[in-house]
């Protein structure tokens, strides 16, 4: 995402949670969309923009990042779900959807799961989240899918983006992505086209009508 349109979209998003905030309670907003469609990018660029400037004893707006809550590779492995990592089947589903919803009633600091990628595990407790902190941005994929147990969540958003920039953008990225992790190109084109465009092409059609749809 060029930097002149993330400032923009950031700034559309921020303008988004204003008009949905909640003031009785938390304001969660859900930012989804497919495998490199750049959600986290624009996540951390919205969080950023909410503490810009903010002098509370703790911060405004607060990440939890969908993939801290993806089984661990010898649990996949046992069930035969390895090759399939990143698929709906192979995260914690009804852990993080439990999180999400602890959100709005959390009356003390509460922890959460991050993904390191480099090392390919979930670590746990490494995501602080305190309990006055009103904003909180959740991404990930299958924050909006219709099916069980993701479309519980649609009551715990107070407002929802979907980031689709088309599937050859998506596919052109992705085939990048796993070049620059060292697969050879005809690798990277089946990893692409066996996995995660198959994901893709699941969040692109089976998830709900989000607030505001971003290209």
């Amino acid at each position: 995402m060029k930097k002149e349109s993330l400032k923009q979209k950031t700034a559309e998003v921020c303008a988004l949670v204003e008009q949905h905030k909640r003031p009785d309670g938390r304001t969660i907003l859900a930012i989804a969309g497919a495998p490199a469609s750049g959600k986290s990018t624009l996540a951390e660029s919205v969080v950023k923009a909410l503490n810009a400037g903010h002098e509370g004893e703790v911060p405004k707006a607060a990440l939890l990042p969908m993939d801290g809550y993806h089984l661990d590779n010898r649990i996949l492995k046992a069930h035969g779900l390895f090759p399939r990592k990143g698929a709906p089947e192979t995260f914690d589903a009804i852990g993080f959807c439990e999180a999400v919803k602890s959100l709005s009633r959390s009356g003390g600091l509460t922890y959460f799961p991050t993904f390191d990628r480099s090392r390919d595990i979930a670590i746990a407790g490494a995501i602080e989240i305190a309990p006055k902190t009103p904003i909180i941005v959740v991404e990930g994929n299958y924050l909006l899918l219709r099916t069980a147990p993701w479309n519980a969540l649609a009551d715990a958003f107070a407002a929802s983006v979907f980031v689709n920039p088309g599937l050859e953008e998506l596919t052109r990225r992705l085939n990048k992505r796993w070049l620059r992790y060292g697969l050879d190109p005809e690798a990277a084109a089946k990893r692409t086209e066996m996995n995660d465009l198959v994901n893709a092409r699941l969040v692109l059609k089976q998830s709900i009508k989000a607030d505001m749809v971003l290209d």
